[in-house]
C-alpha cells in the first residue's frame, strides 16, 4: 500500500507544479482553442510564411491540413503549398542538414511534435520572450530557452525588446546579473495584442499538427465514459439481483 501511494504522489507531481519555462520562467497562459478553425487557419499562414523556410511539419501532409481546417484546394495550392509541391506531399523543407549546422551550430528540429513535447504554454511564452542580445549569433536571446540558436523571425511584428536585469551577489561574492524581465524598446508593426493573438494562432496550429485527432479523442472518451456509467449502473443492479437470495 505505501509503495502504491508513492507511486501515485509521483505520478501527480508533474501536474500540481506550476509550469516553469528556461531558468524558472513563468510559462503564460495560451489560452488556445482547436475548435477555432479561423485561428487555425491562421496560424497555418503564419506557420508556411514564417517558419517553413527553416522548420519542417514532417508527419504532416498538406491535404489532411487543408480537409481539417476546412481549406479548399484551390486556396491550399494557392496560398500554402510555396514550394512547388502537391496536395498529397509532406510538409517538408528544402534546407539541408549541413547547412543548418552551418548557419545555426545545430539541426534545426522539426516541429510537428513541439507542442506536444513542450507543451502548448511553453511554445507561446517562447515566441514572446526574444530580447536583444548583442553577444549571440544573431543578435537576441531568449528567456524560455537560454542561448538558443535561432533569430526572432517576427522581431518586425513584435518589435525590439530588452532584458530588465537584477544585480545580486553570488556565492563567491562577485556581483551576477540576472534577467527579471523584459521591456519593448521599439515598436513593431503590430501593437501588443495583435502581436498575442498572432502567437497565439501559431501555438494553436502546432498543437493541432501535434495531434490532429485530439478534438476526436476527447470526445470520444467522453461517450466512452458515459458508456461505462451505464453499464455499470446495469451491472450494479443486476448484482443486487443475482445475490438478493445470498446470506
Amino acid at each position: 500500500m505505501r509503495n502504491l501511494i508513492i507511486a501515485s504522489i509521483l505520478l501527480l507531481a508533474p501536474a500540481v507544479v506550476p509550469a516553469a519555462g528556461g531558468h524558472g520562467v513563468q510559462l503564460e497562459d495560451a489560452n488556445i482553442d482547436l475548435a477555432d478553425q479561423a485561428s487555425l487557419q491562421r496560424g497555418a499562414k503564419y506557420y508556411v510564411n514564417y517558419c517553413m523556410g527553416c522548420h519542417s511539419l514532417k508527419y504532416m501532409r498538406y491535404n489532411r491540413m487543408a480537409e481539417d481546417l476546412g481549406i479548399n484546394e484551390v486556396e491550399l495550392r494557392q496560398n500554402l503549398i510555396l514550394t512547388g509541391g502537391k496536395p498529397g506531399d509532406l510538409m517538408a523543407n528544402a534546407m539541408r542538414p549541413e547547412d543548418a549546422e552551418k548557419w545555426f551550430g545545430t539541426a534545426v528540429p522539426d516541429l510537428t511534435l513541439v507542442a506536444r513535447w513542450r507543451s502548448p504554454d511553453w511554445l507561446y511564452t517562447y515566441l514572446k520572450s526574444f530580447y536583444k542580445d548583442e553577444t549571440r549569433p544573431y543578435g537576441v536571446n531568449n528567456l524560455v530557452f537560454p542561448d538558443v540558436g535561432m533569430p526572432h523571425v517576427f522581431a518586425s511584428q513584435q518589435g525590439v525588446q530588452e532584458a530588465v536585469y537584477e544585480e545580486t551577489t553570488g556565492e563567491d561574492g562577485e556581483p551576477v546579473k540576472h534577467v527579471t524581465g523584459l521591456k519593448l524598446t521599439q515598436q513593431g508593426t503590430m501593437a501588443a495584442d495583435e502581436y498575442d493573438t498572432m502567437v497565439r494562432d501559431l501555438t494553436n496550429f502546432l498543437t493541432y499538427a501535434g495531434e490532429p485527432v485530439r478534438l476526436e479523442r476527447q470526445t470520444l472518451g467522453i461517450y466512452v465514459l458515459l458508456f461505462l456509467g451505464v453499464f455499470f449502473v446495469l451491472a450494479y443492479a443486476l448484482k443486487k439481483e443475482y445475490w438478493k437470495d445470498v446470506h
